[in-house]
């Protein structure tokens, strides 16, 4: 049983989507181009962890100029705020993570992408150019869509 919820609606819950990664940054780079978001620059954050001794070097690489997280990095939708002071998102965002094995089975959850009516074939190709491969495509009763895989397996729906 739920407890009784106060007079005030509850604030919704802020949240980001997860992705294992041999490769975050790679990975960022995909799909911020995907999906016309950014990657997050939370350089001045790594500078200050770095400086106060909390952030090991090896912690830490070079991307795109800047410092960064070694084994983490998120993307973004440029319309949504962040955190001036650690670049962090604070609204739609994936942050990818590296992991030491790679994907071995389908994912339990993906993506589905809509580029708009009649945009299918043309955004597919543009994917593919990305680094995409297409893995099916499935017309049913209910619709039609192509599954395709990220550089790294990952499987999403470009619907």
């Amino acid at each position: 049983m739920y407890a009784q919820e106060s007079a005030a609606a509850p604030a919704p819950v802020h949240w980001k989507l997860v992705i294992d990664a041999a490769d975050p940054h790679a990975q960022a780079d995909f799909w911020a181009a995907a999906l016309h978001y950014e990657a997050e620059d939370n350089s001045a954050l790594v500078e200050r962890l770095l400086s106060l001794g909390a952030l090991p070097g090896g912690a830490a690489v070079e991307y795109r100029g800047r410092p960064a997280f070694r084994d983490l990095i998120a993307v973004r939708h440029p319309d949504d705020p962040y955190d001036p002071r650690t670049g962090t998102g604070l609204g739609r965002r994936l942050l990818f993570q590296r992991v030491p094995e790679a994907k071995t089975v389908k994912n339990r959850l993906h993506l589905d992408l809509h580029p708009g009516d009649g945009r299918r074939a043309e955004e597919v190709a543009r994917l593919e150019g990305l680094g995409a491969r297409v893995l099916r495509e499935v017309a049913e009763p209910a619709g039609a869509w192509v599954v395709l895989a990220d550089p790294e397996g990952n499987e999403f729906c470009v619907q």
